[in-house]
């Protein structure tokens, strides 16, 4: 029987925002063992919080925004990929500001800061969202499956125009120690004829080329070498690790996803949440 994880100690990450432009510091705290994972402002009046639900998106334009009341959260599924990845099921995720740093741009600081902060059992068993059916995702282009299996196992096929490697693919099985050293280093990007209508949306006011790589003409543009030929698929697989964990729970289940975004990933995990709570209401 597997049990509940939280953290030994708390553990902290600063810098700029991906969107919002602005200074941020997330501090991730330990909790006691079945309050979930709970989104902290402490910049606001009362320190309102916010559960990273799929009920509670917002948004899905270039990231997943939550809000319940007046705690609004940018961007919240670098920072879900890296608590689900690691099991942890409770955790206090404290913020100075409506959106986490977007650091390199990818998890890879997040999961070092779990790291850093050590992982405890806890008494209480850990729970699951265990796949027992077909689900099925349609949004055109991008299509997701998902079906019974006894772990995480994700399957992506990515294609973008310009992209000098395309598609990309790749199928792993998710554990703390694979996702640490193949998944979480993984890069965001962005097509170049996408960012004058990014900025028009007021989005990517804390992007550069330390944060994101960027294709254009063929060739993908970063600061730095690429950490992987195929880092593309695999921060896709990044986000959908993410997004999916918006169901409240760890995942049992193989997905098969084809083009993958935010807004099916967090459709998906929508379907997953519902299930859980007819399930909860039928006992």
């Amino acid at each position: 029987m597997e049990k509940q994880r939280t953290l030994a100690k708390s553990a902290s990450v600063s810098g700029i925002s991906l969107h919002t432009g602005a200074r941020c510091t997330v501090r991730i705290l330990p909790a006691p063992e079945n309050s979930g994972i709970i989104f902290r402002r402490v910049d606001l009046p009362g320190k309102p919080e916010v559960r990273p639900l799929a009920s509670n998106v917002i948004d899905v334009r270039r990231g997943t925004t939550i809000a319940e009341g007046k705690a609004v959260v940018f961007t919240v599924e670098h920072i879900l990929s890296a608590i689900h990845a690691h099991h942890i099921d409770n955790a206090i995720v404290e913020m100075n500001g409506m959106e986490p740093p977007i650091a390199d741009g990818s998890a890879l600081p997040y999961s070092n800061m779990i790291l850093e902060a050590g992982i405890v059992e806890q008494e209480a068993e850990a729970k699951y969202f265990v796949c027992d059916k077909l689900y099925c995702v349609n949004g055109g282009a991008t299509q997701i499956f998902m079906s019974p299996a006894d772990d995480l196992y994700i399957t992506c096929v990515t294609s973008f125009a310009g992209c000098p490697i395309d598609p990309q693919f790749m199928s792993v099985k998710i554990d703390p120690e694979t996702y640490h050293s193949q998944i979480a280093g993984g890069r965001t990007f962005v097509d170049y004829g996408d960012l004058q209508q990014l900025l028009a949306m007021g989005l990517c006011k804390g992007g550069s080329l330390d944060a994101a790589a960027i294709i254009h003409d063929g060739a993908i543009i970063c600061k730095e070498e690429l950490r992987f030929k195929n880092e593309i698929v695999r921060h896709k697989i990044l986000d959908i690790i993410g997004d999916i964990f918006l169901c409240g729970r760890r995942v049992k289940a193989n997905i098969v996803a084809v083009k993958p975004g935010h807004p099916r990933n967090v459709e998906l995990a929508g379907q997953m949440l519902r299930h859980i709570m007819e399930s909860e209401a039928g006992q």
